[in-house]
């Protein structure tokens, strides 16, 4: 039996093919926001803190270090916009992580937190990205996995 997340990538494989290798845009799974959170995991997946935190250091995936100061003292060049990682876990539970990592615009029009999962209405955009989501529903539940396990300062 084939998992969830290979079935997405044959059926986008076999859509680009389809396409003649012109970008195509992805049908995003639904999501209910309620309050400042978004309390379902996308697409009902469980994330992986191992496979978020290297989504975290990634600088060409999530680059999220960019903006914020990880856990790692080693890791270079990290950012001071946004708020640290440190004890995320305990300001924030799963679902309020999950609706700032999908589309922090929603809670702060005026955000400067890049939709990590959201396709419309974005900017300067290359022609390769259009209409696909900077992460996908499986590594925006990993990267939620490990942020919300970050309970201590």
């Amino acid at each position: 039996m084939k998992s969830a997340g290979l079935m997405s990538r044959l059926a986008l494989a076999g859509a680009v093919l389809a396409s003649g290798g012109a970008p195509i845009a992805l049908a995003l799974e639904p999501y209910a926001v309620v309050g400042d959170a978004i309390p379902r995991p996308l697409g009902d997946l469980s994330g992986n803190p191992a496979r978020g935190a290297a989504l975290v250091r990634d600088r060409e995936r999530g680059n999220c270090l960019i903006c914020h100061q990880g856990t790692d003292a080693t890791e270079p060049f990290q950012g001071t916009i946004g708020p640290p990682f440190a004890g995320v876990g305990a300001r924030l539970d799963a679902g309020q992580i999950r609706l700032r990592l999908v589309d922090a615009s929603l809670l702060n029009p005026q955000t400067v937190m890049p939709p990590y999962f959201r396709t419309e209405n974005l900017h300067d955009v290359a022609p390769a990205y259009r209409g696909k989501p900077a992460l996908s529903a499986q590594e925006i539940e990993d990267v939620v996995s490990y942020l919300a396990s970050l309970k201590t300062f």
